[in-house]
């Protein structure tokens, strides 16, 4: 059982939905794996089964937890709130929340990989390089590359040696992390062919093949959110019947 300290000055809710985040992160519970149910934490956390939904729905605002009616709650996000600085954890549609994400990303996307072909120095083009490698390597192996592919689109920002694209970054690294948590490894060959691409381009300061590698990289991206949300609306139609 988890110690919880009585004296604590947060109310035994938030304290439980502070241990649970904790509990999640050092198992670790993977996005799209299902926690415990209710019964198991309440027992593992030494308090009441009303406590454990009141952390279940603290978790589900921030993002992190989806309640899935009849499956049980499933981890949607690890990301804390110091990777949320925007707040976009609270928005609880996340399939929209990842469409309005993309729509921005293909505004500025494409021009930051062109702004990286004219602008990287050597230095960032090697780190930019290993970055790729080491995100693949991960990918294909099936461990957790989400860390390692926000740092790969965090470098292209920085490649661009542009002060004011550098602060968009949590806007970009926020969509990574929604879109992976969303899709889980749906779209592997894709994701590596267009980040190679992505990355051979701006190697060669090639900046319409960066631009163009990077619009197909979010295409792909977007249509399979769309196509998730499209099968998602058909089932729900299909139970209302």
């Amino acid at each position: 059982m988890y110690n919880i300290d009585k004296m604590a000055k947060k109310p035994l809710g938030a304290r439980i939905e502070d241990e649970l985040m904790r509990y999640i992160l050092q198992e670790p519970v993977e996005p799209g794996q299902k926690i415990p149910n209710e019964f198991e934490l309440a027992e593992k956390f030494g308090v009441g089964r009303s406590t454990i939904r009141e952390a279940v729905k603290g978790l589900v605002s921030r993002g992190i937890l989806e309640v899935r009616r009849g499956s049980g709650t499933y981890v949607i996000n690890t990301s804390s709130v110091d990777e949320d600085p925007l707040g976009f954890g609270k928005i609880e549609d996340k399939y929209k929340l990842a469409l309005d994400l993309f729509d921005v990303r293909l505004m500025i996307e494409p021009e930051i990989a062109a702004l990286a072909c004219r602008n990287a120095a050597e230095e960032d083009l090697k780190k930019l390089k290993r970055l790729c490698d080491e995100t693949e390597r991960l990918y294909v192996g099936g461990s957790n590359h989400i860390n390692k592919d926000i740092e790969f689109h965090t470098c292209i920002a920085h490649c661009s040696r542009n002060q004011v694209v550098e602060t968009l970054v949590p806007v970009i690294n926020t969509a990574v992390f929604t879109f992976a948590n969303l899709t889980h490894r749906l779209l592997k060959e894709e994701t590596l062919e267009t980040h190679r691409a992505i990355t051979n381009a701006i190697l060669k300061r090639d900046s319409v093949g960066a631009r163009c590698a990077m619009m197909m990289h979010l295409t792909y991206n977007r249509q399979t959110i769309l196509r998730i949300m499209e099968e998602r609306d058909r089932d729900s139609g299909t139970v209302q019947k």
